[in-house]
């Protein structure tokens, strides 16, 4: 399709899947986080070593701050994304409860003060992604052009994307364009998925906690996670 296409069609699928994202209630939400913390604390154990770049939530997106506070808790630093400016990199500023909060893009807050940094990871929301690791945002390039800015520079260069998102969110594809970046693993309520020469591959199931008290599988996903996906129960 051509660009003007590709355009439309991405904005329709944006509002599609926002919508069934505000759909869900707060116990399905909080069933979703759960799940998605569990994966990565237990798949990715580094991320309480060093410093972890996150997204304030926004429209029912996975809520990152439980996870951060856990981790700062074991010594990492988390950081949130500051827009500078129109097509510019994102900068991102060290963050933790108290430090002082503006607010920018859409109103979502970010450290009117910190320091710059340079995380190690980023957690990035979805709208949607596809088989091949692509994420579909809100149109504004943004973190693409900072994963790119990052990984040209020598300090930054292994900077790991994990995009963060749910099931439901799931394409056949984005229609990827040249300026687009896939993420290196892709997390949701499932499980981890790996980025391959062959796109996507969900890893084996760790051996970890028992499915949250209540957990069922939101009205949006066309699957339900396998009884046993959580490992033994205690």
């Amino acid at each position: 399709m051509d660009e003007k296409d590709l355009n439309a069609w991405r904005k329709r699928e944006r509002e599609r899947l926002v919508a069934a994202r505000l759909a869900l209630d707060a116990a399905q939400l909080r069933a979703l986080r759960t799940a998605i913390d569990a994966h990565l604390e237990r798949a990715f154990p580094g991320l309480a070593q060093g410093t972890l770049g996150l997204c304030w939530p926004y429209r029912n997106e996975y809520d990152a701050r439980f996870l951060a506070r856990r981790l700062r808790e074991r010594g990492a630093q988390t950081a949130l994304p500051v827009v500078l400016g129109p097509r510019q990199p994102l900068e991102f500023r060290l963050w933790a409860p108290g430090v002082a909060l503006a607010r920018g893009v859409y109103d979502i807050p970010y450290p009117a003060h910190s320091p710059a940094v340079r995380p190690g990871v980023l957690l990035l929301p979805m709208n949607g992604f596809d088989a091949a690791g692509f994420r579909l945002g809100y149109g504004g390039g943004y973190f693409d052009r900072t994963l790119s800015a990052m990984r040209a520079s020598g300090s930054a260069a292994n900077t790991v994307a994990i995009g963060v998102g749910y099931e439901c969110a799931r394409l056949p594809s984005i229609h990827p364009q040249e300026h687009d970046i896939p993420m290196d693993y892709v997390v949701t309520e499932r499980g981890v998925y790996a980025r391959g020469t062959d796109g996507l591959a969900l890893l084996e199931a760790p051996k970890i906690a028992p499915a949250p008290a209540g957990y069922s599988s939101p009205a949006c996903l066309a699957h339900e996670i396998a009884p046993d996906y959580y490992g033994p129960r205690d």
